[in-house]
């Protein structure tokens, strides 16, 4: 789920950030990032935006297109591709999800930095790109275990969904320890302290 926006319309402040670069934070579902990401736009309002991503999947009641996500047509999704119109995207349980290069553009054009919170294989594929500038934040657990616990705590995952994300997620951890991959590593052990060493390194960072 996307953050909490409350200040998107407003322009950056005098404290902004001197790297304007997109943020790019991913990690293992069940990890925390995105209480981090929304402690980061509630910690920092008129700062950091997010972008409306596209979907082939259908809408859910409470969603509204163009604001939850662009809701599109597999076809129409794989015109766009066709047109390398998406500087990431992924298939998951049958549907396409995508960031478009022109929802990134848009809210830099604002003076905002926009954080995206993104599977690996968008890394992957952010990193493959040329010309495309961005800071890469992996989140990780303190270790498999209490990662699976997070999981089960939830109350919304079937045994089967709970080895899913587990075996993605040691692929993940495992793909994270490539030198170069991300710029920075933060375990979630504690959320406070997750959330200052991002802080730290998105405000003091080069």
């Amino acid at each position: 789920m996307a953050p909490q926006d409350k200040n998107s319309n407003r322009t950056a402040t005098e404290s902004s950030p001197r790297n304007r670069w997109p943020i790019i934070i991913s990690g293992p579902s069940g990890v925390g990032k995105g209480t981090l990401v929304q402690k980061l736009f509630d910690a920092h309002p008129g700062v950091f935006t997010f972008t409306v991503s596209h979907t082939t999947r259908p809408p859910r009641n409470s969603e509204v297109d163009g604001v939850s996500y662009h809701f599109v047509s597999v076809s129409e999704f794989e015109r766009l591709i066709a047109q390398d119109a998406f500087v990431e995207y992924t298939s998951f349980s049958g549907n396409y999800y995508g960031t478009s290069k022109h929802a990134i553009e848009e809210q830099t054009a604002k003076g905002l930095i926009v954080v995206l919170d993104i599977e690996v294989q968008g890394v992957k594929q952010m990193r493959a790109r040329t010309g495309f500038d961005a800071r890469y934040v992996f989140i990780k657990p303190p270790s498999i275990g209490e990662l699976e616990a997070r999981l089960r705590a939830r109350g919304t995952e079937t045994e089967e969904s709970i080895q899913k994300r587990l075996a993605r997620a040691r692929a993940e951890l495992e793909y994270s320890e490539q030198p170069g991959v991300h710029d920075i590593i933060i375990t979630n052990d504690e959320i406070e302290e997750a959330f200052k060493k991002l802080e730290t390194f998105i405000f003091q960072g080069l």
